[in-house]
């Protein structure tokens, strides 16, 4: 695995339409990201965060709202991902909605061809413009980066597609919408339910989920919205979802994806401090986090 690491945060609110997530990065970094996973001995570079204009007024357009400003602050992301890569470190990125996955997976795929994605959310993230029940953004990243959607969500980054359907896999998912079933079905896309992850528990998830990610892929992505886990463990997440994923679940997925060593990036999204208490959401992320780099309790 990768030990030199390079966070960024995006304090971005504006693909929820809700407030509080903005605040996400800095409740990770307070919850102690960067001392956890410096003791696990890897080499920790902050970026600081992605500048984001607020408007000064609401804006929507053609059902996407914040289109603007979401757009401005993930061709930033983009870029700086990008660069991370280049300079040969692991981007890991702190959220912020999930619509930071535009420019999270923008810039990653500029530097891997084949880029496989490990999509953590109860939601598929997979609505257009035409199909979203609400405009926000946080409800359409999936999509764009398959090349469906706006067309300047779809082409962050100068580039389109950025993922092939056959190298997703989402897992946790709870909560779609018509449109989004009726394109996981024209595509084929690869998800594992709740209903799958009680049927054959975790690990077995794990592994095929693994299997068909790493499959003709050249690095997987993990992009992990912690609305995933049960708003028990996870309250403080915007669109909390019950039935989730518990802790421990959460943490043998992300100790199977260290053992596997596929990961090439990582983002952790929807940390909502406004929502939760005792900031428990954010050291859930932190203790995720150092799963997914190797954390052993022996």
């Amino acid at each position: 695995m990768n030990k030199n690491i390079s966070i960024v945060g995006v304090p971005l609110d504006l693909g929820a339409d809700r407030r509080g997530v903005d605040m996400g990065p800095s409740a990770i970094r307070y919850a102690g990201v960067i001392a956890r996973l410096e003791q696990m001995g890897l080499n920790i570079q902050d970026k600081g965060d992605i500048p984001v204009t607020r408007p000064r007024n609401f804006t929507e357009t053609e059902n996407h709202k914040y289109l603007d400003e979401v757009v401005e602050a993930n061709q930033k992301l983009a870029e700086v991902v990008s660069g991370i890569m280049q300079e040969g470190r692991f981007p890991l990125v702190l959220g912020g909605d999930h619509s930071i996955a535009l420019g999270t997976v923008a810039g990653v795929a500029k530097n891997v061809k084949n880029l496989g994605v490990i999509w953590f959310d109860a939601h598929g993230d997979l609505n257009t413009g035409e199909t979203s029940p609400s405009g926000n953004i946080h409800g359409m990243p999936l999509a764009a980066s398959l090349g469906f959607g706006h067309e300047r969500l779809v082409n962050i980054g100068g580039f389109a597609p950025k993922l092939k359907p056959e190298n997703v896999v989402i897992i946790g998912a709870r909560d779609l919408d018509r449109g989004e079933r009726e394109l996981i079905k024209r595509i084929g896309l690869k998800v594992f339910t709740m209903h799958e992850i009680d049927k054959l528990g975790m690990a077995r998830v794990m592994e095929e989920a693994m299997a068909h990610v790493s499959k003709n892929t050249d690095g997987v992505h993990l992009s992990l919205d912690l609305d995933g886990l049960d708003p028990h463990d996870a309250p403080g997440v915007g669109t909390p979802v019950i039935g989730g994923i518990s802790y421990r679940e959460g943490h043998l997925a992300l100790e199977m994806l260290a053992d596997a060593d596929i990961l090439c990036s990582a983002e952790f999204v929807e940390v909502n401090p406004i929502l939760d208490r005792e900031n428990v959401t954010a050291r859930v992320a932190v203790a995720l986090m150092s799963s997914a780099f190797g954390d052993k309790l022996l």
